[in-house]
């Protein structure tokens, strides 16, 4: 006969209880206090069958504990350790753009920055980087605005919270579909079709993001000066750096979105409150706030680099439309994140 415990404390306690007085134990050293352990009983005597002079022994062994499968592993709860990790890159990526700004803002470098450069500027590289970011500025006017009238409609509400596979492609369809329209139209001054294509698009992207106002209006005006913070600061690292020095990080940030959006694609489907599906929240969470501000960087050169770049003279006008959309995606994206992570997205009451 044998006899699993997990306690060994609990096989003392079965010495004490059992009334077997003729029993003898061997003593087991080394287990822990959680250690599965096995007891068997087998009588020693005569060869033959049990006597009178014949006497039950325990043998007490340690269980080796089961090897577990790897979905056993990823489907555990969540220890914390991924939303931890990812406020600490944050923190540190704050600390690193403080001393970015610093370097650069007291022209600690040797090559002269986009700040100084600027004062060589023709009127018409500083009208072309004036007109995007009244473009980037009003687009996110109007994307207020869309989000505020769409939270008050309950048509709206009922189409952009359904979250079936199906409502959430037809979502992510609209805002790229109208991305798309927009960016097709060539660009001409004044109030045209473009024009109109660009406003479609930040309402749409307004509309998407409405239910998030849900959660109280003070709540989310601090994730917005929080963005404004961010998006100043980020700006001002891009004008005071070298035109070229976040020009060369395309590629690796090409990389890094492929990552966040496989990363959200899979903590749809996970629980957050697994291993697997905290890291890949936190992936989409901490790591899109990481990319897309690094995106802001590389954004805002390319912008100033095609301001100088782009000849007067060409059959093709300067659009800055279509220079706009990126860096206002960019603030749309660190704007939501934010919003996440003071909702309590990132901290432990989400995996609870």
């Amino acid at each position: 006969m044998s006899i699993f415990l997990r306690n060994p404390n609990l096989f003392k306690c079965f010495r004490q209880t059992a009334d077997m007085s003729s029993i003898k134990f061997f003593p087991v050293q080394n287990l822990g206090s959680e250690s599965l352990i096995k007891v068997r009983f087998f009588s020693v005597g005569r060869r033959g069958g049990r006597t009178a002079g014949s006497r039950v022994v325990a043998r007490v062994m340690p269980v080796t504990k089961e090897r577990r499968s790897l979905k056993e592993i990823l489907m555990q709860p969540t220890s914390g350790a991924p939303f931890a990790i990812g406020s600490s890159a944050v923190a540190g990526a704050s600390l690193f753009g403080i001393g970015a700004l610093c370097y650069y803002g007291l022209g600690m470098s040797n090559t002269a920055g986009t700040f100084e450069n600027a004062y060589a500027w023709p009127k018409y590289v500083r009208d072309r980087v004036r007109d995007t970011y009244l473009y980037f500025g009003s687009g996110l006017g109007i994307t207020a605005a869309s989000a505020v009238a769409a939270f008050r409609s309950p048509v709206v509400m009922n189409l952009v919270t359904k979250t079936s596979f199906t409502g959430i492609l037809l979502t992510i369809g609209a805002m790229i579909g109208t991305s798309i329209l927009a960016q097709s139209i060539p660009y001409k001054e004044g109030f045209g079709a473009k024009q109109l294509a660009w406003a479609l698009h930040c309402g749409v992207v307004g509309a998407v993001i409405a239910p998030l106002c849900i959660l109280g209006g003070p709540l989310m005006m601090r994730a917005a000066v929080y963005t404004a913070g961010i998006a100043g600061g980020l700006s001002a690292i891009a004008y005071c750096a070298p035109n070229d020095k976040f020009l060369n990080i395309g590629g690796p940030l090409a990389i890094g979105l492929g990552f966040v959006f496989a990363a959200s694609m899979g903590s749809m489907f996970l629980a957050p409150t697994t291993a697997l599906g905290s890291s890949l929240y936190s992936i989409s969470l901490y790591g899109g706030l990481l990319l897309f501000s690094a995106f802001l960087l590389y954004d805002t050169q390319r912008i100033i680099r095609k301001a100088e770049t782009h000849s007067p003279y060409s059959m093709q006008r300067y659009d800055p439309v279509n220079a706009s959309i990126s860096i206002y995606m960019d603030v749309i994206n660190i704007f939501v994140r934010l919003v996440t992570i003071l909702a309590g997205g990132g901290s432990g009451s989400k995996r609870r």
